[in-house]
């Protein structure tokens, strides 16, 4: 750890500024500056220049030099403290959930921690997944209410007005709400964690290197590296579908229309939640499922689901498979064992695989199985 003690700062702004303008440079891993104490702590590699550091300082307009009694440089630590975290640079790549946990837990052990992230802030619960899924579905359930309920006698049941768009708008300010909250508010005032935005792969078994979004490569060390990537839609190889414009729930839950026809091809929560949805929003939904709805489950649950979906409209084909996909004319046309189906969308929700295989994991000793798990030993 090097320390820097820095005169002519005025203002937190002005500590945001040298630490952006530190961490930029060749061998920074991160910095933490106080205001207050006019101190700046930089975590570099041994090869990160001293003397551009005073250089970068010196050029926002502030004095600075090394605070020598204090300077930590050949640890390449934080100082240690009575934290079980103290001393310890944690790298995390990803930036969802559990690398949220994670990375505030760290940090209230006492460890500095560098959150790499190469899309949105928030991961897949709060963007693409959750948040955004379960306020469609909600409002899929009050359509379906006004349409039809226990009430009826007594309530006078009305055919809803879908307007998809404006739904949408308060679907994503809620997504934008609740991502601001959970995780950029969070991030952008705790000065012990760095957000790099970029793509990481593994060096070695102690440094990421970082190919940033806004052009460049950025070497970062690290005592620990936690792996939380997360997962992305498992596209099933048919033929034909890869050429066409066909959906995942990620299309699905931000489309701006209700398709007059939609195919579902998948049997579990994801493609089921959506397909109910979308038939409750006014779309003629089939359901290709190879086996039976929730085929993993105890029987009773796929059995209960595939009535009240058929109660509702929607058509379930059991034990079909797609065989070929084609798209023409704004149509899709899914050839089966049992026929065809003709569809205006076809979403895809048949599982999830792991965002593993850009990080060169073998490059650190990490293993993986064939569909891209982390092998672990427990």
């Amino acid at each position: 750890m090097i320390a820097i003690t820095i005169d002519g700062m005025t203002c937190m702004s002005c500590a945001t500024h040298v630490k952006d303008a530190l961490e930029k440079l060749p061998g920074v891993s991160h910095a933490l500056v106080s205001y207050p104490e006019s101190k700046a702590q930089v975590l570099a590699d041994t090869g990160a220049s001293r003397d551009q550091m005073l250089v970068t300082i010196a050029a926002l307009g502030y004095r600075a030099a090394f605070d020598e009694g204090s300077n930590k440089r050949d640890s390449g630590k934080i100082p240690a403290t009575d934290k079980p975290g103290s001393g310890l640079h944690i790298a995390i790549i990803g930036s969802g959930g559990g690398a949220m946990g994670a990375a505030l837990k760290a940090v209230e052990q006492g460890a500095m921690v560098t959150l790499i992230e190469r899309g949105t802030i928030g991961g897949t619960c709060v963007n693409i997944g959750c948040v955004p899924s379960k306020i469609m579905i909600r409002a899929a359930h009050i359509a379906h209410v006004r349409r039809e309920s226990p009430f009826d006698g007594g309530i006078a049941a009305t055919v809803p007005v879908i307007d998809r768009s404006k739904l949408l708008a308060q679907q994503q300010a809620r997504v934008d709400e609740l991502r601001h909250a959970k995780y950029e508010g969070i991030l952008v005032s705790n000065p012990s964690i760095t957000v790099l935005r970029g793509a990481a792969r593994f060096k070695d078994s102690q440094h990421l290197v970082v190919h940033m979004t806004e052009g460049g490569e950025r070497t970062v060390a690290f005592d620990r590296c936690l792996i939380a990537t997360g997962a992305s839609p498992a596209i099933p190889p048919i033929p034909g579908l890869k050429d066409t414009p066909y959906w995942t729930s990620t299309e699905a839950l931000v489309s701006d229309t209700i398709p007059e026809r939609l195919a579902v091809i998948g049997s579990s929560v994801v493609a089921l939640e959506l397909a109910q949805a979308f038939a409750r929003l006014g779309s003629q939904v089939t359901i290709l499922a190879r086996s039976t709805l929730f085929f993993r489950e105890d029987p009773a649950i796929g059995e209960a689901v595939t009535a009240a979906f058929r109660a509702e409209g929607i058509e379930v084909l059991e034990h079909t498979q797609a065989r070929n996909v084609a798209y023409s004319d704004n149509e899709f046309v899914l050839t089966t064992e049992h026929g065809e189906v003709h569809a205006d969308k076809l979403l895809v929700a048949t599982g999830r695989t792991p965002n593993t295989r850009r990080l060169a994991l073998e490059t650190a000793g990490v293993a993986v199985n064939a569909q891209g798990s982390i092998a672990i030993d427990k």
